[in-house]
Order: structure tokens, then sequence, then C-alpha cells
């Protein structure tokens, strides 16, 4: 019968006075539409890690799969020692006692801890380290990884988000955001309890209030468990105040007097690797330029970063419908890596670009927005010739129109743009495996590199 309505009505549309009823062209019926079956294609690309595994002894194939892998890093000037510099470090973080931070930029993709917690886990059972990382003040964003309620006289300060925020001249900080405190105030942070927490999150050995007197002076006290400490600042700029517990907690509280931008609270527990989820809800990632950057150099450098991740793209991609249009935010990406670089030079960048989207035609059909390839193309070319590494979720994902079968198989929400909580863990183990990748084949690279002299005295 709908094959027979179909023939008859071969443009799939039929007018009734004011009314117009769409269905099926023939062709449609005859021919459906092909959906990704994403669990087979996820399987598909794990027997590609475990094969990666079995050939250790022969880097060049190594290299070759991961140059073929739909989760492979792209690097400026085909450099896949990109990452080494930072390995190296994070492998020593035991010996020098660092906290080595990756902080993660990104829209509301990575809102919850999304994506971030799945690096971090993997990251940290790697090199070491604890804690759910730099968390703001008082409550942004809820996250399932830990809880923050902040009160008193606190005013929040950002270049995006709505009429209630305050515009500070680009008082902001590392968050791109931050609270200002004129008399007292407290914060309340603690470990929640959601099941899939990774138990290194519970572990607070470090706290960091990172905060700028603005004119100051600034007086916090922190409590946590059977711990108490005060520290006053009272000089001008960026500074930091650390404590290290006696043992850890998974709760503390922290009451701060005076008049000053807090820019948020590292929680770790070091040595090792601290990773930070930064949501910024709705944008495109051109804040950066729009912070102080003498403010934000100085904040980087308290932090000691080893890398920037910006997750940025999903926004725009709406409005991008045409080679111009979005050659211009590519090349408004480029700027703000260049500005990130200015201001923290000894950290590596990298950016992730969006995901498949997916819109409806007149017809009620679900495509991805025709002009996605084009604008990973743009970012990739634009983020590597400013000196940053890429990486595709698009592709990771498997592609065009991906993102229609993955809500389907329920690793998408109801607005085809966002990953569920269980597509965002998958792609967030993508992420952290395409790191594991990397950082193998660091590995078997410096085990055919013959030592220099001064490797070996390290060594020694």
């Amino acid at each position: 019968m709908l094959a027979g309505v179909c023939y008859l009505f071969p443009q799939g549309r039929w007018h009734i006075g004011t009314v117009n009823l769409r269905f099926p062209t023939l062709t449609k019926v005859l021919n459906p539409q092909h959906e990704l079956d994403v669990e087979a294609y996820l399987r598909q690309q794990d027997s590609l890690a475990a094969m990666l595994d079995s050939l250790q002894d022969s880097m060049a194939c190594y290299q070759r799969q991961l140059d073929s892998s739909d989760i492979r890093f792209w690097f400026p000037n085909d450099d896949d020692r990109f990452f080494d510099t930072l390995f190296a470090q994070l492998e020593k973080t035991g010996s020098t006692g660092r906290t080595i931070r990756i902080v993660h930029y990104g829209d509301s993709q990575i809102e919850m801890d999304r994506m971030s917690d799945r690096l971090r886990s993997r990251m940290q059972t790697l090199f070491g380290g604890g804690g759910p990382g730099l968390v703001p003040f008082a409550t942004l964003i809820p996250s399932y990884s830990v809880s923050t309620y902040g009160s008193g006289a606190l005013v929040r300060q950002s270049p995006f988000g709505d009429s209630i925020v305050v515009r500070a001249n680009g008082n902001y900080g590392p968050m791109v955001q931050d609270f200002h405190v004129a008399g007292s105030a407290t914060s309340s942070i603690k470990a929640t309890t959601h099941k899939n927490r990774d138990s290194r999150l519970a572990r607070f050995g470090r706290v960091g209030l990172l905060f700028c007197n603005r004119p100051g002076p600034l007086h916090a006290t922190l409590k946590a468990g059977g711990y108490t400490a005060e520290q006053e600042d009272t000089t001008a700029g960026v500074h930091l105040f650390n404590w290290r517990l006696d043992t850890t907690a998974t709760e503390l509280r922290i009451a701060v007097q005076g008049s000053a931008d807090l820019y948020g609270v590292m929680v770790d527990n070091g040595p090792g690797v601290a990773v930070d989820n930064i949501p910024m809800r709705g944008c495109s990632g051109h804040q950066f330029s729009q912070i102080n950057r003498d403010q934000l150099t100085q904040a980087y450098a308290l932090m000691d970063v080893g890398l920037i991740i910006l997750q940025f793209g999903g926004n725009s991609v709406p409005y991008l419908s045409n080679d111009r249009s979005i050659q211009a935010y590519a090349n408004e990406m480029g700027r703000q890596i260049d500005r990130l670089h200015q201001c923290c030079p000894g950290a590596l960048i990298l950016f992730i670009g969006p995901s498949d989207m997916s819109k409806r035609t007149e017809e009620g059909d679900l495509f991805s927005y025709p002009w996605i390839p084009r604008v990973v193309e743009a970012l990739r070319n634009a983020v590597c010739a400013h000196g940053a590494a890429y990486w595709s979720i698009y592709d990771a994902m498997g592609g065009a129109n991906s993102m229609s079968a993955w809500v389907n198989q329920g690793l998408g929400s109801g607005d085809y743009i966002h990953f569920s909580q269980r597509g965002a863990d998958v792609m967030g183990d993508r992420l952290a495996t395409a790191f594991e990748n990397m950082y193998t084949l660091y590995k078997m690279r410096r085990q055919t590199t013959i030592p220099t002299e001064t490797e070996v005295t390290d060594a020694k």
C-alpha cells in the first residue's frame, strides 16, 4: 500500500488545501539508508588496538597502523614526537614531586566532567596522581566527580554567559570565569558517590587556592578532616595558597576574607598528573584572547600546565555555511592558539574538533550538516599551522551520518548534537586510547634509540 501511494505521488508530498502531507519517496522505501552499527564499529577499532599491542617489535608497522586509525592525532609538520616531552616529564613526576596539569577546555560536550573523567582515569593509571583537579570556588555546572558549594559575598565574572554575569575587563583567570569576593565567603568541596566514579577522585592530598588580589589582601583558612591551616597574602597580583594534608581527605572547606578574584581550587593528590575539566557552555572557543594576558600567564605558571586541550566547534557548525565563514572560524581558532602559546609557552596544545551533528530535512530525514568535513579539514590545517595537534571526534565516531546511529543505539542524545553519558564515556575512552597509543610509540622509540650520555646519567 505504501509503495502504491509513493508511485502515485512520486515527489513524496500531497497538498490538500493548506495542509501539506509528506511521506517517503519510492526510492527511499525500496532503498533505505544504511545505519552505522556503532557497536560493531567500536569492536573493529578495539581489535585494531589489540593488534597494535602485538606489533611492538616493529615500530614502523605500529606507526603505519596509527596513521590509518580513526583515532589518530594530526601533528604540526607530521611530527609524531609531539607528545614526547610531555610523556618524559610525566614519567619523572615520582622523582620530581610535580603535579603536571592537563587543562581540558570545551563546550557543553564536556559538561559534568564528561570525557575529561575518562582521560583523567587513564592518565593517572599510567602516571599517578589523584583528585578531580581544578574546580570553581562555587558551583557553576554540576559534576559527576565532585560537588562544590560556595556562599558569601561572591560575584561571578565571565566573558560569556547570561545577563547576570559581570564583565570584568579581562579579570577572569584560567577557568575563563571566576568569583570576585569582597568580604567573607566559603567553599565546600566533596567527592561524589557516583557509581562510575574512579576511586582516585576521592583522594584529596594537595589543595591549592588560585587567586588574584584585586586589590587585596586575602586571608584563607582550610579545613579537611582534622587538618586546619591558614594563609594570607597582602600583595597585588596572582598568587597560590598551597596546602599539603597530613592524610588524604574526601571533603574540605575553605573560608576566605578579603577582596580578590578567586580563580579556582586545585584539589589533587600528587605527584603525578591532574586533569582539569573546564566546560564553557555555548562557546565557540574565542574567549581566551579576552582574558588579561599577564594574569593568565602568571596563573598558568603557578599551575604547572603541561597540556592544554581545546574542544570546540559544535556551537559554530550550524552557522558555518560557506568556505569563507569556515575559514574565518578556523583562522580565529589559530589566533586563540597563538594567545595560549604566549601565555603558557611550556605547554603543548591539542585541539579537538566537532563531532558529527544531524539536522532534519523538510521530509523528516536526518542527515549530517553537509559542511562538517570542510570544517574538520579547515580546523585541522589551521591548528597544525599554529603549532598545535588535532584530534577529530567526527572521524572517531564514524564520520558522516554517524550521530543518528549513535542516538538510535543509546550513545547520543535526542538533540542529535550531544552524546549520552554512555556515549561520552566511549568517546573519552577513545581519546584516552589515542594518548596511550602515542605513549606506546614513545616507549618503543626510546627503546630503539641509543641513549645519550645525559640520559644515561639521569637514569643512574
